[in-house]
């Protein structure tokens, strides 16, 4: 029996036969309308859409986890420092604003990183814990005596509409890529230090610099406003109000039988679903690349078995530092596209349940280990996770048509929306019962 069933965990068309049954879904969501399904081709896109972000998001938990073994609880950190990179980049500069408190602003974080190499330094020469200590007190007084009169000078700068330092302006292409180097650069500054212990304080320290990075987002008004977040983000695909007063695609879209504005929509989905596409089938095929190369047997060699590795000469810390930053970086980019694609840098949404949580199931009922499975994961419980709102009601609504009407009844009808969370729960359990490799193990 377990032979047959490892067979099957092994069979050539076990991820092919997912992925269809998956296609199917999203083909029903689009033509289908019942209790089940919406009928609509924008809605089964958007759902495909933030699918294949969320997808990109396993691929980076997927590099550090089934690569290394590396356990990063603070997901939702990595992918808002991703999502401040439009903000950043891709944002025209705020008038006023650099000439506020920009220069000063700019050198105070010059201080503060030359504060810590200094540091450093004076650590490596003269190991006085009471020097270091000075040079620590001494650089962060001058950090602040810089650094608040800038924000509070930024943040007083037409503060209705703006009170944020603004961005370059430039490509918002680019900035997928400045969020995976945000990601990766936070993720060396833990690594550094959080790697070399325990593998259990690599979770706790990415756990508290994740919800770190999201108060600092919520409290730093200069850096991209807030609570009162940014709205109309650039994008790289056509805005739906140019297709529609455009004549020769309203005539296009009529001679398929759709509307000027629902059209539109789709239109736009697919044009982000291609570019979508692009980014996580070349991300797939480094990172395939890298795992069947001598650095990927390398990786898995020290997770399998990190004393064996290191009495072979390995540098296990190092490696680890390696992937935790590849990883990381994949993870910002992904951060860096949802945002894009939302239009919107709302701090607020940022919900570790959601960006952190959810990713990991993901990954675990794809398949740790198996980048293909990781994407699986991602698409299957992201359709699940947002059906399941939908189906929740229903489902409930018909299991309590027997019961009499009163208190218990509505406060049922009233926790259908929260079936959500039990299904995941169920789908978890489920596949660790009985496939707890995942859907598509590793080989």
């Amino acid at each position: 029996m377990a032979t047959n069933r490892q067979a099957a965990a092994t069979s050539p068309w076990r991820a092919p036969i997912f992925f269809a049954i998956l296609a199917v879904l999203f083909i029903l969501e689009g033509t289908v309308r019942n209790s089940m399904f919406s009928g609509s081709w924008n809605t089964s896109l958007a759902i495909l859409n933030m699918g294949l972000i969320s997808a990109i998001t396993a691929l980076g938990v997927n590099m550090q986890w089934g690569y290394a073994g590396l356990f990063n609880v603070g997901v939702v950190g990595f992918i808002a420092l991703g999502g401040l990179a439009p903000v950043l980049v891709s944002l025209p500069a705020v008038e006023g604003a650099w000439s506020a408190g920009g220069p000063r602003l700019l050198l105070s974080l010059l201080i503060g990183l030359g504060t810590l190499a200094l540091a450093k330094i004076t650590w490596m020469k003269t190991r006085s814990g009471w020097i270091v200590a000075a040079v620590l007190v001494i650089g962060f007084f001058v950090y602040r005596w810089l650094f608040d009169p800038a924000v509070i000078a930024i943040e007083a700068n037409n503060p209705s509409r703006n009170g944020n330092i603004g961005g370059l302006g430039l490509p918002v292409l680019l900035s997928w890529l400045a969020g995976g180097l945000f990601a990766a650069i936070a993720a060396w500054a833990i690594g550094k230090v959080a790697l070399g212990l325990r593998s259990d304080y690599l979770a706790i320290a990415t756990l508290g610099i994740g919800e770190i990075i999201v108060a600092v987002l919520k409290n730093e008004d200069w850096l991209a406003r807030g609570v009162k977040n940014i709205t109309s983000i650039p994008r790289p695909v056509p805005y739906e109000i140019d297709l529609q007063s455009n004549p020769e695609f309203v005539a296009f879209a009529a001679r398929w039988g759709f509307g000027a504005a629902e059209a539109s929509g789709i239109w736009v989905k697919l044009c982000y679903m291609l570019l979508f596409l692009v980014v996580l089938l070349t991300i797939i095929l480094l990172a395939e690349l890298a795992l069947k190369s001598p650095w990927g047997r390398m990786m898995r060699a020290i997770r399998d078995n990190e004393t064996a590795a290191e009495a072979m000469g390995k540098d296990v810390t190092g490696r680890h530092l390696q992937v935790f930053v590849l990883g990381s970086a994949v993870i910002g980019i992904a951060g860096a596209m949802m945002i894009t694609q939302d239009g919107l840098m709302a701090p607020t949404g940022y919900n570790p349940l959601r960006y952190t949580f959810l990713i990991w199931v993901m990954v675990i009922v794809g398949g740790s280990g198996n980048n293909w499975g990781a994407v699986l994961g991602a698409v299957l419980i992201w359709f699940l996770w947002i059906k399941v709102e939908v189906w929740g009601p229903t489902l409930i609504g018909f299991l309590v048509t027997p019961l009499p009407d009163g208190g218990f009844k509505t406060h049922l009808l009233d926790s259908a929306p929260h079936m959500r969370f039990i299904v995941m729960g169920l789908v978890l359990l489920l596949v660790l019962r009985f496939a707890p490799r995942g859907l598509v193990p590793e080989k």
